[in-house]
């Protein structure tokens, strides 16, 4: 299948992690603490306020983040989906009314700042807060499962026998890993799907793109291989997903696909599976 521009499907990708409790979080550095005085300061919190809190205050705004639960890191993925640029500093100062909306419409800041500007937290909450990197952690492995459910369920939708999370066997009995493998796994997959999603940036991201690699490389001249990647993870290793795109780009796999384009991913899917014979489920 042809491939799209590059920039193109760097605008099709999505953020995957569903929000978190941001209560779960409690402030201790003396930056932080600074901001929130400045912020307890405010007579009324609303688009209007937050904007010029951002303009005086552009190196502390990433704390309007943790306000909603998200890590600076989550943040700055965040600047370079909306704005391309990871400085929240330079978003506060050159997008400061367009930065405090995304907040509020994508995170509702206004509301989560009233709130927690106005609690009185106990020790419990103090624990809940001590606990709340485990609940993140939680929050991103459900993330990195969200495209796989997403491809069981087209396959299962379009009758096909699958087997996930294994590995193919391709040319030279060399052997590569398929997160979905149609109709089985070994040498009996004629279809290798991969599904890589990040919000986070991190190694896992290079061991994707390796096992994309490898995955090209093992395939036999009868073997599809498809990859849906996707994520604002890969907005900060730009370079490692142009390495896949480029196997898109150059025919070493058969397709490259966002959660944006699943229904192309579900027709060409349908489209290899025939050509290549497989027997659909009753």
């Amino acid at each position: 299948m042809p491939s799209v521009p590059f920039d193109d499907y760097v605008a099709s990708l999505g953020h995957l992690t569903a929000r978190i409790d941001p209560t779960a979080s409690t402030p201790a550095a003396e930056d932080i603490k600074d901001a929130v005085a400045t912020l307890e300061a405010l007579p009324a919190v609303n688009l209007d306020s937050l904007t010029a809190w951002s303009l005086a205050h552009p190196d502390q705004t990433y704390v309007l983040a943790l306000v909603v639960g998200l890590s600076r890191e989550k943040l700055t993925n965040h600047l370079r989906h909306w704005f391309n640029t990871g400085s929240w500093r330079k978003a506060a100062l050159e997008q400061s009314a367009d930065f405090m909306e995304r907040l509020d419409v994508e995170f509702d800041l206004v509301r989560l700042l009233n709130t927690q500007r106005n609690e009185a937290y106990t020790f419990g909450d103090v624990l809940v807060a001590r606990a709340g990197t485990r609940a993140i952690a939680t929050t991103a492995g459900q993330s990195g499962r969200k495209i796989e459910d997403e491809l069981e369920a087209i396959a299962q939708s379009l009758r096909l026998p699958y087997v996930p999370r294994g590995r193919f066997e391709g040319r030279n009995g060399r052997t590569a890993p398929a997160d979905l493998a149609v109709p089985s796994t070994g040498r009996d997959c004629v279809i290798a799907v991969a599904a890589k999603g990040f919000d986070s940036t991190g190694s896992k991201l290079s061991d994707a793109v390796r096992e994309i690699e490898e995955m090209a490389d093992a395939r036999t001249g009868g073997q599809v291989t498809m990859a849906v990647v996707d994520g604002i993870g890969w907005k900060g290793r730009i370079s490692d997903l142009r390495r896949i795109w480029t196997l898109w780009d150059t025919g070493e796999i058969d397709g490259l696909y966002t959660l944006a384009t699943l229904d192309q991913f579900k027709d060409d899917l349908d489209h290899f599976a025939t050509l290549r014979g497989v027997i659909r489920l009753p």
